[in-house]
């Protein structure tokens, strides 16, 4: 099958596993310069994988999303997420896990979460000191949680939302370095072996949190019969085209994929703005005159329409992308992309490194320049840090105002400078790329 792919790599499956685990981007890099912009490689027992970083051959794959199976790809996300998953799902399932979700993050809901989510930012600015350095990714982290509980499950106090919180935490930290999130790649690793070994706890912890949202989904449906304004509630009273809500097992799912795929994404971006933002002091200026011309308390979704910082938080995502590549797709059947005759079950991996950093497309592209993206629309092939075709992610509108409005909250009351003079690096954290070290800063006055 492999000597069938085109640009295949030759050396041994098991190296190239171990360094695309390691560092997908410079693996990515690497074989770019050899290669061109389609690719093939195996990775060891997951397989083999065609990297593709060209947009005319993506917008292909997103125009016939039809044609792949994207649920079954994502297998490898199913002992953290959960088989019914939106993200496991094809064909009609998948679409109406889609339509039963889609309402809660978008619309007039999003004028309510905006004023919660400049609470929240607040609340844990506050505790910041003075001259006094701290890791600007793990506040993030508590932010963009905060928002979960908060806009997600309704909730802001009790036994169970620090239960939840503490258990999410130690959860995700168990694949925070490139070491530890091995296991999500090698099978022989994911062993259950009790409490001591390391899945075993990885799963025992799983299983905790999903006891608490099932405890959640009970208490709503007992109280307030699902009424209510949180993402939860409202899920709760969707109903799909036959009168059917979504069962129990499907909503605690969803909001495990919510939980670990909107709070560590979140919290990285932010980390990355606040970096380049500080590191090139032009661009803080911008911002900073952008905001003050808004004046005091300032309306949140005036603050989301602000050219200049919107511009900031896209080219943030173009060179940060959280994920190496989208989601896998898996040809049913043979399918010609970009030229290339892919037989069936050959895995397609677009690449969101390799599309934003073309020079094409993005003159200069290791440059911080967020003058790209005034007065220049890319399009959905070009561009994409929310994946695309009918895979492109639910939450990205709450996503961006939350990520906006942690900025203007911030800057306007805050004057911070980077804690250290170096570059900070890209580094795995399970599934996703952050910033190692979690970029360190200091309070240095206030605004």
């Amino acid at each position: 099958m492999l000597n069938q792919l085109p640009n295949y790599i030759g050396s041994p499956s098991w190296w190239q596993l171990i360094n695309w685990i390691g560092d997908p981007i410079r693996f990515q890099q690497k074989y770019r310069q050899k290669y061109g912009d389609i690719f093939s490689m195996q990775l060891g027992g997951l397989g083999s994988f065609v990297i593709v970083g060209n947009p005319q051959a993506i917008q292909e794959i997103f125009s016939q999303d039809s044609k792949f199976d994207i649920g079954r790809a994502n297998k490898l996300a199913e002992p953290l997420i959960g088989r019914t998953s939106v993200m496991l799902l094809d064909g009609d399932r998948h679409r109406r896990e889609r339509k039963l979700l889609m309402p809660p993050f978008h619309g007039e809901k999003l004028n309510i979460y905006a004023q919660k989510i400049s609470i929240i930012t607040k609340k844990f600015a506050n505790e910041w000191q003075i001259e006094q350095p701290f890791v600007a990714r793990s506040t993030m982290q508590k932010v963009s949680l905060e928002v979960i509980l908060q806009i997600v499950f309704g909730l802001s106090e009790g036994q169970r939302y620090q239960q939840i919180k503490s258990l999410l935490t130690a959860w995700l930290d168990m694949i925070d370095s490139p070491l530890r999130s091995s296991m999500l790649f090698l099978q022989s690793l994911q062993k259950d072996w009790g409490t001591w070994s390391p899945w075993g706890r990885m799963k025992h912890r799983q299983r905790c949190i999903l006891d608490l949202l099932q405890a959640e989904i009970d208490d709503k449906r007992t109280k307030n019969n699902g009424k209510g304004d949180d993402v939860l509630s409202l899920m709760m009273a969707a109903l799909d085209e036959n009168g059917q809500p979504m069962t129990d097992e499907e909503l605690k799912y969803e909001l495990l994929t919510i939980l670990f795929a909107g709070h560590e994404t979140t919290a990285t971006i932010l980390a990355w703005a606040f970096y380049q933002i500080h590191k090139n002091s032009d661009v803080l200026e911008k911002l900073q005159r952008e905001l003050d011309i808004l004046g005091a308390n300032p309306y949140p979704m005036e603050i989301a329409q602000l050219p200049y910082l919107t511009a900031v938080v896209q080219e943030t995502m173009r060179m940060y992308p959280v994920l190496p590549t989208l989601f896998p797709r898996i040809t049913k059947s043979s399918i010609n992309i970009a030229g290339y005759q892919f037989e069936p079950d050959t895995i397609l991996l677009p690449s969101i490194y390799l599309l934003h950093y073309r020079e094409d497309l993005y003159p200069h592209p290791q440059k911080f320049q967020p003058e790209r993206f005034i007065g220049r629309q890319y399009s959905p092939s070009e561009y994409i840090p929310f994946g695309g075709g009918s895979r492109r992610c639910l939450g990205y509108a709450l996503a961006l105002l939350e990520i906006k409005l942690v900025l203007a909250t911030v800057l306007s009351n805050y004057q911070l400078a980077l804690a250290e003079d170096k570059p900070v690096k890209l580094q795995r954290r399970g599934f996703t790329l952050a910033p190692k070290g979690g970029v360190r800063m200091m309070v240095t006055g206030k605004r």
